[in-house]
C-alpha cells in the first residue's frame, strides 16, 4: 500500500462506528517506520495536532481507517513531530533523492509499506519529473539500509540507481 492511499480516508471508531475524522497526513519515525496518522481539524494558532498512534489502528483499507476507540485520539505537539509524508519541515513528499556520490534518482512521489508487516516502510516511488513519468513510469526504490532523510534531500548509499525497478501503479500503466 501506499501513503498517499492513507491521505483523506475516513477514520472510524470500530466501538460506536462514529467517524472520528480523515487522515490528513502521515507521521513517521527515524527508523522508516510509520508511528500514526493526523486527522483534519487542527485548530488555528495551537501548538498540537490531532493524531491516533499506530498501535491504535486495528485495521486499514481502500475506503476507511479503522481505530480502537476515541481515546486513540490523542493531541501531538507539532514541534515532537520529526518526519511527516506531505506537509511541514519534515515532510518527505518531493524531497529529492540523492546517492551519496552525488546522482540524482529522482524527488520522492510516494512511500510504500506492506500491511501484512505492519508499519514498516518497504521502498520510496520516485518520479524524474511529468514527461518522464508520462514517458517511462515512475520507478520504486526498495527499502535500503543506510537512506536517511536529510535536511533537504533523501541520501542513499552508492549505487541505489541500479536498485530502481518500475512501479505497477505508474502513471502510463
Amino acid at each position: 500500500m501506499r501513503l498517499q492511499q492513507l491521505i483523506g480516508l475516513a477514520v472510524y471508531n470500530v466501538e460506536n462506528g462514529k467517524q472520528v475524522g480523515k487522515v490528513l497526513d502521515v507521521i513517521l519515525n527515524e527508523d522508516w517506520t510509520i508511528s500514526g496518522i493526523e486527522l483534519e481539524g487542527r485548530q488555528m494558532f495551537s501548538s498540537s495536532v490531532k493524531a491516533v498512534p499506530w498501535e491504535e489502528i486495528v485495521a486499514y483499507g481502500e475506503d476507511a481507517v479503522m481505530i480502537r476507540n476515541q481515546q486513540a485520539v490523542r493531541k501531538w505537539e507539532a514541534e515532537n513531530i520529526q518526519l511527516t509524508f506531505t506537509s511541514g519541515n519534515g515532510k518527505l513528499k518531493e524531497l529529492p533523492v540523492l546517492t551519496k556520490d552525488g546522482t540524482m534518482i529522482g524527488y520522492v512521489a510516494d512511500v510504500y509499506f506492506e500491511q501484512e508487516l505492519g508499519n514498516t516502510i518497504t521502498g520510496i516511488e520516485v518520479s524524474d519529473g511529468f514527461l518522464s513519468d508520462l514517458m517511462e513510469g515512475r520507478k520504486l526504490l526498495p527499502y535500503i539500509p543506510g537512506m536517511i532523510k536529510g535536511e533537504n534531500a533523501i541520501m542513499v548509499p552508492p549505487n541505489s540507481e541500479q536498485r530502481l525497478e518500475k512501479t505497477m501503479n505508474s502513471v502510463n500503466g
